[in-house]
């Protein structure tokens, strides 16, 4: 099975110091909806994995999150794609949860709902806890500079054999032309 998972904030959409509470501050990076609906065009299966520790702090509800969730689902759509699934980790940074990156558990249920292994398919993030929680299972990471990523490029523990790409339409684009 061909599948890709993608953090949310600072992959698909403008990230926030202040999180992203509402749909209206929910905006896309240039070029993601688009290379989201390439990847699944392909035949890519797409699955967002994201932590969301607004909810835990009390800054937005499950409501809002669904709604933050259901206009990237549309804005998606709109162009032709589609979000296979979308996993959360609704947990307070301070938490001793499994699901919060950089521990793998979100990625686990992943394997598990679409029982596939993980190891080789990539993943795309803008911070190291993205590419831990993906190295943890045996995922390509892959970095996109937007978000917080140019930050997390010149991390001196950026992981060895991490793929540096300026936004996801380039991470597409790379896949593509891999599959091709």
């Amino acid at each position: 099975m061909k599948l890709i998972i993608l953090d949310r904030d600072g992959v698909i959409n403008q990230d926030s110091a202040q999180f992203i509470k509402s749909p209206d501050e929910w905006k896309p990076i240039p070029g993601s909806l688009e290379a989201i609906s390439r990847l699944a065009e392909s035949g890519y299966r797409v699955i967002v994995a994201t932590n969301q520790s607004g909810v835990g702090r009390g800054l937005f509800d499950m409501d809002t999150l669904n709604a933050i969730n259901d206009k990237m689902m549309k804005a998606v759509a709109a162009v032709g794609g589609r979000i296979d699934a979308i996993f959360f980790c609704p947990h307070a940074a301070d938490s001793t949860c499994d699901c919060r990156k950089p521990k793998p558990g979100m990625f686990r249920q992943i394997a598990e709902r679409f029982n596939v292994d993980l190891a080789g398919l990539p993943t795309v993030g803008d911070s190291m806890r993205d590419l831990q929680a993906g190295i943890a299972v045996g995922c390509t990471p892959y970095l996109v500079l937007t978000g917080k990523g140019a930050k997390t490029a010149v991390d001196p523990d950026l992981p060895v054999g991490t793929k540096v790409f300026p936004d996801l339409a380039a991470v597409a684009n790379h896949l593509l032309t891999l599959k091709a």
